[in-house]
């Protein structure tokens, strides 16, 4: 039995992971518009939903950012 053949690619764990992300990026701005009016910088709940957002938007760029591996063919990332 090949277990290796069944198991998801790294190529779909990354589209999920992309997806959930755009997901809780969507439920976290939905539920920022439908907040009520926060007093400025004095609601805690408000500011924590904030900071999850950028959290989640930090993700999706870390996910979306382009990675250089030296190898000894090519120790120093080219020049864009």
């Amino acid at each position: 039995m090949n277990l290796v053949s069944s198991a998801p690619s790294p190529a779909e764990l990354l589209r999920a992971a992309r997806a959930s992300l755009e997901a809780a990026r969507d439920a976290l701005n939905a539920e920022i518009r439908a907040y009520p009016a926060p007093i400025s910088g004095c609601d805690a709940q408000y500011n924590h939903l904030l900071g999850e957002r950028r959290r989640v938007q930090e993700a999706l760029v870390v996910l979306e950012k382009r990675i250089f591996v030296p190898t000894s063919r090519i120790p120093e990332e080219p020049a864009a």
